[in-house]
């Protein structure tokens, strides 16, 4: 009985057209990373358990896919616990190695690594696949493409500066305007968690309140009354969820409020530094504002924390997102070393750019010029002007068998090949090449020794 064909819960195969988008837009990106400095590295899909799990917070690490263990580490499963209905546990002691959640906890396992060989602040840039074992919907996947840019070793502000000025640029060049990168500070946060007399559960109050956006703010506040929050600490953030205004005018609220915290005030600095150098300096496509209930529930955050989103016209989570560390490489050994990292959400930026019709249309055929096969006596002569015409860095295919002319043009005009260059046996008696405009129609004849200096702009 045959077996119906289909992928994994959460993946998805790429046709020929998406792919050519797709390389299309990490064409840009990294080539907005390598003019900032960055430099590329590559780590494994699958990183030991231990590297990954106690990273994220409880609710990211139930989201690490973990490889089972084969042969005979299996007998050495945890038995005991799972007769004392220790799942996690159980789980556990059957894997030893898991595919990675994101690409920054790896980065501190390299670092620390590889330090010896590195000269730092290290700028480093990564585009490659990663997995969650979230549950799928309309731009939410279970296996999808991140594209990071991060600097450890130096902890100065100009590199929060640099993080908003890179996403400026990528989505100037992308032609996506309307972009908002929010921004907060965990330090606001745990200034926050002082005043209502959490300072020793910040991760609980973050967890929580990173989900504004998703469940709303009476869902939030029962969340925390369910977590052991009291209602006089609840009343005392309410004020937080109206906050708004410019950036200037949200600081200031926030400074009235965390007025007692210093913790709270440092924060507020760093944002209101990094939000005074754009006031001199001019942004293209993305503008900036304070979001106070922006946690990002990673664990390893430290400091300035940044969210993107999209043009209000689309419907569609974060695009991009990031924040300061200075913490994270110490749980491999490696303390007083600070970083900062952002990412690009490669999948739903394609999205995005799909909705609003950004992909330039010569991007939608891998395939400059056909060349039609008008059997085997010309093809031998068109040889060579193929050969030319690649050397000029065109992309060109000729069609593989004497198929009928008709069925040669539908096949162009199926794969959005622009060109048609055509070589029978009338054409070579002149020494003379035809060539189409298939979005036009329009079609010109050109010399065949000079095929090169075809400008192929009719």
């Amino acid at each position: 009985m045959s077996q119906k064909p289909n992928t994994p819960k959460g993946t998805r195969d790429f046709l020929p057209e998406t792919v050519v988008k797709r390389n299309y837009l990490t064409g840009i990106i990294k080539s907005h990373f390598e003019k900032f400095g960055f430099l590329p590295i590559e780590t494994p899909s699958f990183e030991k358990s231990s590297t990954l799990l106690g990273k994220y917070g409880e609710e990211g690490d139930r989201l690490v896919f973990k490889i089972l263990n084969s042969g005979d580490k299996v007998k050495k499963a945890d038995l005991s616990a799972l007769k004392n209905n220790e799942l996690a546990k159980f789980s556990n002691s059957l894997s030893d190695k898991a595919l990675r959640y994101d690409l920054t906890v790896p980065f501190a396992r390299f670092v620390v690594q590889h330090q010896n060989e590195l000269t730092f602040p290290f700028k480093r840039y990564q585009i490659q696949p990663v997995w969650r074992a979230d549950r799928p919907q309309f731009g939410r996947f279970q296996e999808f493409y991140q594209c990071d840019a991060d600097v450890v070793g130096v902890d100065s502000l100009w590199q929060e500066v640099e993080c908003v000025q890179l996403y400026d640029a990528v989505f100037s060049n992308l032609g996506l305007t309307g972009v908002t990168i929010h921004m907060n500070h965990r330090k606001i946060l745990a200034g926050i968690a002082e005043i209502i007399g959490a300072e020793t559960r910040l991760i609980d109050f973050t967890v929580a309140l990173d989900k504004i956006d998703k469940i709303g703010s009476e869902a939030v506040e029962k969340e925390l009354l369910n977590k052991g929050f009291n209602q006089s600490a609840i009343e005392k953030i309410r004020p937080l969820f109206s906050i708004s205004g410019t950036v200037e005018m949200v600081l200031t609220q926030l400074e009235a409020i965390l007025k007692t915290s210093k913790i709270g005030l440092e924060g507020i600095a760093d944002l209101r530094f990094i939000s005074k150098v754009f006031e001199t300096q001019s942004l293209e496509s993305v503008s900036l504002s304070i979001n106070v209930t922006l946690a990002r529930g990673l664990d390893y955050y430290t400091g300035t924390i940044f969210e993107v989103s999209a043009p209000k016209e689309v419907q569609i989570g974060s695009i991009g997102g990031g924040g300061r560390y200075d913490d994270l490489t110490s749980v491999f050994g490696l303390s007083d070393m600070s970083g900062i990292g952002i990412s690009f959400g490669l999948d739903r930026i394609y999205l995005v750019l799909e909705q609003l019709n950004l992909f330039p249309s010569a991007v939608e055929s891998s395939i400059d010029v056909l060349i039609l096969n008008f059997g085997e006596a010309t093809t031998l002569e068109v040889l060579p002007l193929i050969h030319r015409l690649r050397n000029q860095g065109m992309r060109v295919s000729l069609y593989p068998t004497n198929a009928k002319i008709k069925k040669q043009f539908s096949y162009a005009d199926k794969n959005n090949i622009q060109f048609v260059l055509m070589y029978g046996e009338e054409e070579a008696s002149r020494k003379e090449v035809v060539i189409k405009n298939m979005k036009t129609g329009s079609q010109q004849t050109e010399d065949a020794q000079n095929i090169e200096k075809t400008s192929f702009e009719f």
